[in-house]
């Protein structure tokens, strides 16, 4: 099997000749854009040998002013389905994928859910904590005047799975937010505002043509707010550690889906250690969860700063 062949069984419930394996990181500052971009990808891609090819994105919705109550989200009506750093997006994919003159594997574009999304715009003015208060608070405050900006930021969202598609992209990863348990949204209010919107654009790639990677970030996760997800996703991968939520968990709450994980992003044995260690975990892992429906991957996002010959052994020990 070629790698994209691989990885399509693993997604169709079919067998394959052995588990694949997709892991990204985030690129230092100056290989965030452009060309520098293009050329930390192709050269990712090559190091590490892994089935999935997943392009990051660092084009997040831009400021559209001061928003610091429920009255300043009318800027985002602003924004446009067409804007820049949507085209921005569309083309650093269209160029990484291109330009690949490897093996052909499965393309995989990141695609920043509604919570994550919805604060960029304003959380390089306040931090990461205080951008997540602040929108809880307004929503809390006015929810029909944020949900409408946040509708036309789901409305950006939407085009740019269009976009990944047109440039080649097999599937998306959606980065969604918000189910902390004791943190920010109650469950209620995550079911009421946040769930609606993540739906809406994770139905909107498969209208696309592409394979919905829905992705549970954060930790200490109240997993149970994700369980209507099922219907409007292809794949699903959370922090296995980070949740905590076993595989076995996992896969009672997304019933018949393929699940991609298994190891911890910042620990041992991928992060570190003998890597004597690493394969022989990568086996069993494989062996105990795959082939079928099961793709090796991370909790999260690795280091930038990894030796990339750790994630090469990863892909290496599943060929063995």
């Amino acid at each position: 099997m070629t790698k994209k062949e691989r990885v399509l069984a693993a997604l169709s419930g079919r067998r394959p000749d052995h588990v694949p394996c997709g892991f990204s990181l985030h690129f230092p500052q100056e290989e965030k854009a452009g060309e520098a971009a293009v050329a930390a990808h192709l050269r990712f891609f090559k190091e590490t040998d892994t089935d999935l090819y997943k392009v990051m994105n660092e084009n997040l919705v831009p400021d559209c002013g001061p928003i610091e109550g429920p009255e300043d989200w009318k800027n985002l009506q602003a924004l446009r389905p067409d804007a820049p750093f949507i085209q921005d997006q569309i083309a650093l994919a269209k160029a990484i994928r291109d330009r690949w003159d490897g093996e052909e594997g499965y393309w995989l574009g990141t695609l920043h859910g509604i919570t994550a999304s919805g604060i960029h715009p304003y959380e390089h003015r306040v931090g990461y904590d205080a951008a997540r208060d602040l929108l809880v608070n307004c929503l809390r405050q006015n929810e029909e005047k944020v949900l409408d900006g946040l509708k036309r930021i789901a409305e950006c969202m939407c085009a740019l799975a269009w976009g990944y598609k047109e440039a080649g992209m097999d599937g998306i990863y959606y980065a969604s937010l918000g189910g902390e348990r004791d943190r920010w949204f109650t469950a209620q209010e995550f079911a009421r505002w946040i769930a609606p919107l993540d739906q809406l654009i994770l139905s909107e790639i498969q209208k696309a043509g592409c394979a919905a990677f829905l992705h549970i970030c954060k930790d200490h996760l109240d997993m149970e707010r994700y369980r209507s997800y099922n219907s409007c996703c292809d794949a699903v991968n959370w922090g296995v550690y980070e949740a905590p939520c076993s595989i076995e968990e996992g896969r009672a709450l997304f019933p018949g889906k393929p699940v991609m994980g298994g190891l911890a992003n910042h620990a041992a044995p991928l992060a570190e250690g003998p890597v004597e260690d690493l394969t022989a975990e990568v086996k069993r892992l494989a062996q105990a969860y795959g082939p079928e429906n099961f793709l090796l991957g991370a909790d999260c996002t690795l280091s930038t700063d990894i030796d990339r010959s750790r994630i090469r052994a990863v892909a290496q020990a599943l060929r063995q």
